[in-house]
């Protein structure tokens, strides 16, 4: 099963980001915004979970999570991968109070520790902590889309939990995927 481990903004913080790329009217040939409702902050992918491992992976998510105090945090700013004259994927900045190491970089790694630990593959490079917004079916230059995702500042929220959310590819409407919460982890108080 194709599975992640993430934070989900707010409502009020998706609107928020939804409404300024609409007044914007970003737009490039090729763009393919995501539903508002499924962005997230992915800590952890986890492209092959066997059903022989989930329990054991719930288990040690949710000590991974317990370890970890509530992170406050906002989307600011944006990016692309892989590089701003061939785009491939359009996404928002994460950003926590805290500077250096954050505590948002420890629950990512101990989410991917977990993950390992219970048996299943995690997939990723280093922990870039993003939105996925869109994506471009061939890489285009975006650097116009950047200068504008360097105006925006969302409003602040609290992180209290991570989720380990099912992902079924071509499920949802549209053809997008359909994403189901399998279990959620409070983070430990502070």
């Amino acid at each position: 099963m194709r599975c992640f481990a993430a934070i989900m903004p707010p409502e009020g913080v998706r609107e928020d980001l939804d409404e300024f790329c609409e007044s914007r009217r970003l737009a490039l040939p090729d763009l393919r915004w995501s539903d508002p409702s499924q962005w997230h902050l992915t800590l952890a992918f986890l492209p092959d979970v066997a059903d022989a491992d989930l329990d054991d992976l719930t288990e040690r998510l949710g000590e991974a999570a317990a370890r970890r105090r509530p992170i406050e945090m906002r989307l600011a700013g944006g990016g692309v991968f892989p590089d701003a004259t061939r785009a491939k994927v359009v996404w928002a900045g994460v950003r926590s109070a805290e500077e250096g190491r954050t505590e948002l970089d420890r629950l990512a790694v101990g989410c991917r520790h977990a993950a390992v630990a219970a048996g299943t593959t995690v997939e990723g490079r280093t922990f870039t902590p993003h939105v996925t917004l869109a994506r471009l079916g061939r890489p285009r230059d975006a650097s116009g889309l950047l200068e504008v995702f360097d105006t925006y500042a969302g409003p602040p929220w609290r992180a209290t939990a991570v989720q380990l959310v099912a992902s079924f590819l071509g499920e949802g409407s549209r053809r997008r995927p359909r994403y189901e919460t399998l279990a959620e982890f409070p983070l430990g108080s502070s």
